[in-house]
């Protein structure tokens, strides 16, 4: 998105800031870049404010003015951050920061330029390896569920040999049966589930660990979801990377669906937190 960005000169960005001390800072991400610049995304909140960076050598935060406030984790918000940082992606890379960050004034200096001497230059360093590790890399995010409950709970009950016995046992006695047998069954089955569960997330992940550099299980939600995966992928591999997602797809037609989403800013393997309220 070059052609959308315009490029400024830091005197320039510092007079703007500086029209207000006591005004904030809500700083999305850190990238690579020695140019202050502007961008055409639109800012967080309802202010139309702009978006822009501010850099130290060659890296640069990008920023844009917020009053001093904690911002509700809204569907609103959290878009508008990630808005910014799915914008920035194609021609930079994004170390992403943690939403709702907002830097202030203080003791004479604007909340920029703590941005840049307490951030940038503080960490440069540490900015410069991370910008490294993650340079030329997406992330993209792989949900696998199972289509049909039913299958997996006999299949569940075939393949093991006390859960089969008990629910024999169990089918066998009067409707009053204990209950206390029936929460062993229950329980026995949920373990068995997850195993089951853990099997075959530890199958997906060995057929897409030939075209990622690294991966981290996110929250799994009800019984059929088998995996919520997010996998970082070098730029130069997304298509191969799609192929596996295509072979497994194919390879477990009609027992498991596939949620596929990326690129994305890779939020899940680097998060920066920065601290600069008054």
């Amino acid at each position: 998105m070059i052609t959308e960005q315009q490029t400024i000169n830091k005197p320039e960005i510092e007079n703007n800031v500086d029209l207000n001390k006591e005004e904030g800072c809500y700083i999305y991400c850190i990238i690579g870049d020695g140019e202050g610049r502007k961008f055409a995304c639109p800012a967080i909140g309802s202010r139309q404010d702009e978006v822009y960076s501010i850099s130290y050598q060659d890296v640069a935060a990008v920023i844009s003015a917020s009053a001093v406030m904690k911002y509700p984790i809204s569907r609103e918000n959290t878009m508008a951050h990630q808005k910014v940082l799915e914008e920035l992606m194609n021609d930079f890379t994004v170390l992403p920061v943690k939403f709702g960050t907002v830097a202030s004034g203080k003791d004479g200096f604007c909340a920029a330029e703590r941005i840049r001497e307490e951030v940038l230059k503080v960490r440069y360093e540490e900015l410069k390896n991370l910008l490294l590790k993650m340079d030329a890399k997406i992330e993209l995010g792989l949900k696998a569920f199972w289509v049909d409950m039913k299958t997996i709970f006999q299949e569940i009950v075939d393949e093991n040999d006390e859960i089969k016995k008990l629910r024999r046992k169990l089918i066998s006695k009067p409707v009053s049966r204990p209950f206390g047998e029936k929460a062993t069954l229950g329980e026995m089955v949920k373990d068995a589930l997850e195993r089951k569960k853990a099997k075959e997330e530890k199958d997906i992940l060995n057929v897409l660990k030939k075209a990622c550099v690294d991966q981290c299980s996110n929250r799994i939600f009800g019984d059929e979801m088998i995996t919520n995966s997010s996998l970082l992928v070098e730029k130069s591999r997304a298509e191969e990377f799609d192929g596996l997602v295509d072979e497994l797809a194919a390879t477990y037609n009609g027992r498991m669906k596939f949620k596929y989403v990326g690129p994305m800013p890779p939020i899940n393997f680097v998060e920066l937190v920065i601290a600069l309220e008054d």
